[in-house]
């Protein structure tokens, strides 16, 4: 297949209408757009997952991992989401920031990458704006079972934010789900004594835990927060005191509290009641080192590219360089910048993708 431009290349992707799971065909098109790539693909239920592969030389192993799907367009679009618009300076469409721009950089930057001292990879999946349970994740199970795991990783997710270049992720917040069930006794509100008022006793207790930090972060890290998303009971009548009591919650941990930190926490407040707590953990922390040798290298890419001195964040909802990070492998995430994404009228700049490429070259370069 004939090279395209960087932009023509964006456009195309975005004409895929990708949305979760469905590829539409994208995968097949980056197969065959990198040729000279060895190319596994590792599809499961109806996920479509692409894994292709160049070895260069005796060298480390780095990996370009992201996802090719995207959420659905919704409302309030001024164009087609999938027919790509030039506007004022930007092209709109849905994924345009979230995250075929990372796509097709780094796609174009190994298809153009001449030498490279070592292995070079594309991790591609159709699944991470889903469930994520059939994407990424199963690809680096592969990858294992073969001995053949990345030693590095790129995940180009956007993650800049005032200006291209100033900002990258060397890790991420965990993600732990709580459903507190409080039991009462249902009664007649007129008899109050003769009941035991779940929300009553919940009330007493929400000034203590309600926004509440559960450790003080650290420099890369904010401080685990006990957020309450949800709290609901009784039947929406006037003179029934409800049975039970139902509070949920999410903390976005960082690496110093964990589950059993959390159930902890509950119990110094809720011990002294009839209470059932459930947890579940979609997402773990992770921190790679900034000393590390890929923190370095693309922190000197973006400096040389754009002249700005990008900073470190952890900040944000979780991404698949969460399960880079738990196989091992040293990950970043760096990428366009994100304050469209997933809203109406998605876009991003030219320039943008194209310094994002030419920092991925930079990387393969120097690395």
């Amino acid at each position: 297949m004939h090279r395209l431009d960087t932009i023509e290349l964006f456009i195309k992707l975005l004409s895929f209408r990708s949305v979760t799971p469905d590829d539409d065909g994208a995968l097949t098109f980056i197969r065959d757009y990198l040729g000279d790539f060895e190319a596994e693909w590792v599809n499961k239920v109806n996920v479509k997952n692409l894994f292709l592969h160049k070895k260069f030389g005796d060298g480390p192993h780095l990996c370009f991992a992201g996802h090719i799907d995207v959420v659905p367009p919704g409302d309030g679009w001024e164009s087609d989401p999938f027919v790509p618009k030039f506007e004022k300076g930007h092209i709109y469409a849905r994924g345009a920031q979230d995250m075929k721009s990372g796509v097709a950089a780094f796609v174009q930057a190994c298809r153009d990458a001449e030498a490279f001292n070592g292995t070079l990879s594309l991790l591609l999946t159709s699944d991470e704006e889903g469930d994520a349970k059939h994407g990424t994740i199963e690809v680096l199970k592969y990858l294992k079972e073969k001995d053949f795991l990345p030693d590095y990783a790129i995940v180009a997710e956007p993650t800049c934010e005032e200006r291209f270049g100033d900002a990258i992720k060397i890790g991420r917040r965990g993600s732990i789900n709580g459903v507190i069930e409080k039991i009462g006794k249902q009664g007649h509100a007129a008899y109050p004594e003769k009941a035991l008022n779940p929300i009553h006793k919940v009330a007493q207790v929400l000034p203590h835990i309600a926004g509440v930090d559960l450790d003080e972060g650290d420099a890369f890290f904010a401080p685990s927060k006990f957020v309450i998303t949800d709290i609901r009971a009784g039947m929406e009548v006037t003179n029934v005191t409800p049975g039970k009591l139902k509070m949920m919650f999410n903390v976005r941990n960082n690496t110093k509290t964990d589950k059993a930190k959390i159930e902890a926490f509950v119990d110094r407040h809720f011990k002294d009641m009839n209470y059932i707590l459930t947890l579940t953990q979609s997402a773990k922390p992770f921190m790679t080192d900034k000393d590390s040798k890929i923190v370095k290298t693309i922190t000197s890419a973006i400096k040389d590219v754009t002249g700005v001195d990008t900073k470190y964040s952890t900040a944000g909802g979780t991404s698949d360089a969460r399960f880079l990070a738990e196989y091992g492998v040293e990950v970043v995430e760096f990428g366009v910048r994100n304050d469209t994404i997933h809203a109406p009228n998605e876009r991003t700049t030219p320039e943008e993708v194209e310094g994002l490429k030419r920092v991925f070259d930079d990387v393969i370069e120097n690395f």
